[in-house]
């Protein structure tokens, strides 16, 4: 007879010290495996046993009882509609909204799915909640709703970055946040609420920022779009460490933004998202650098970049145009360059820069800015173009979007005739 047929019987008792363990592994050996929810689908001679092994070990290990062993399988039959933390999360934002009034799940609806109603209209859509919504966030609901392009789909969450949103309404993508902000477009709806310029950086973000040595990974994977990386490679290319070049894939992972193929030290990682990646770093580069602000003698701008390169070059001081300036040289479409932005390398001191350029120190009509950043950072993958070193294209596009000026028009126009694929 086998020994699950022997209800009646109690195996003996186990040494103190492995009582816990023995129990479990004598029931797995006496009764096999057991159904996933526990006490479920046994047949009467199992569950004698069981009320066996609960009735001998009472008294060495009190969870082991009867109603102990089978409380579990009775809660989990317990039918209880409850709303996920998330769902109920964007639920509450969005009922923070001005004049939006939200029913949760309407009847055959996939769940997430809410029904927003503001005046008279009242539409059905598909909600993602996340805790933060950057760049990255943001081109992953865009990607999201264009591969289902019949579902309406609104982003919801409890921080959002200036960028994001900006992404979001460039693509009609509805989107809410415990900030303030809202943007509902909808047919037969719209509704804006909040300030467009708020939000907080993305600090709280999966670590590191793309900032500073993090950034120019970021580079390296944008101008080689579509090689495919070791990470000892990756980190060669960019001038890092290996560590830090992991947690920065590691992030980037996280984000959909890059792809993986293999295990272990073979594994490859190749770029999934391009202008998710762009965003991001255009979001999160940082860094206040040191600026020095100087007036050079010139008639036209090309003079006035031909003579201040020169005279870097030709004091041996590395160096890269950038911002307008730079984009002239490689867009003709940017013909205005008031000001003239150069990197330089932060070993240079000021009084040395004015020396060299022959130039005087102003406070206000500057027409030659001369940047510094400790770790020379900005000069990442700078190019040589017609005896002038310039930055790389995306450097070039991020610092004009920081341009007060016509920074931020010239950066989109320099994104869609030169930088886009």
């Amino acid at each position: 007879m086998r020994p699950e047929e022997r209800a009646g019987d109690v195996p003996p008792p186990f040494p103190p010290r492995r009582v816990a363990r023995g129990i479990v592994q004598t029931e797995r050996h006496l009764l096999g495996k057991l159904p996933e929810r526990v006490g479920l689908g046994l047949d009467p001679a199992q569950r004698r046993l069981r009320f066996a092994f609960s009735q001998h070990y009472a008294e060495t290990l009190d969870i082991f009882t009867e109603s102990g062993i089978f409380t579990h399988a009775v809660n989990i039959m317990k039918s209880v509609n409850m709303q996920s933390p998330s769902e109920a999360d964007a639920l509450r934002i969005l009922r923070e909204v001005p004049g939006l009034t939200v029913e949760s799940r309407p009847p055959n609806k996939d769940k997430g799915s809410v029904v927003i109603k503001f005046g008279s209209e009242r539409r059905a859509v598909a909600l993602e909640f996340k805790k933060l919504a950057n760049a990255a966030t943001a081109w992953h609901v865009v990607h999201t709703a264009e591969a289902r392009p019949t579902v309406a789909r609104m982003l919801v969450a409890s921080e959002s970055t200036a960028e994001a949103r900006a992404i979001l309404m460039r693509h009609g993508i509805a989107f809410a946040d415990a900030m303030g902000n809202a943007h509902i477009e909808l047919p037969g709806l719209l509704l804006h609420v909040g300030d467009s310029s708020r939000g907080r950086p993305s600090t709280k973000a999966m670590p590191p920022r793309l900032s500073g040595k993090a950034g120019v990974i970021a580079q390296a994977l944008l101008l080689h779009p579509d090689r495919v990386w070791h990470i000892g490679d990756l980190a060669k290319e960019a001038a890092v460490s290996t560590a830090l070049a992991y947690r920065v894939l590691n992030r980037l992972g996280a984000e959909s933004i890059i792809e993986t193929e293999g295990k272990g030290p073979t594994k490859l990682r190749r770029l999934a998202d391009f202008p998710a990646l762009l965003d991001l770093w255009a979001e999160e580069e940082g860094g206040r650098p040191t600026r020095t602000r100087a007036f050079v003698l010139a008639q036209t701008p090309r003079q006035l970049i031909e003579k201040v390169t020169g005279d870097l070059q030709e004091a041996k001081l590395d160096h890269a145009l950038t911002g307008a300036a730079a984009a002239s040289l490689i867009a003709p479409f940017v013909t205005a360059v008031p000001v003239v932005e150069l990197w330089v390398t932060a070993l240079a001191a000021p009084n040395e820069l004015h020396s060299r350029l022959g130039s005087e120190a102003v406070g206000e009509g500057a027409n030659v800015i001369l940047l510094q950043q400790r770790g020379d950072t900005p000069l990442a993958f700078r190019v040589r173009t017609n005896e002038t070193w310039i930055s790389n294209r995306f450097r070039i596009y991020v610092d004009l979007l920081k341009d007060p000026r016509r920074g931020r028009e010239q950066a989109q126009r320099l994104r869609s005739e030169v930088i886009d694929r």
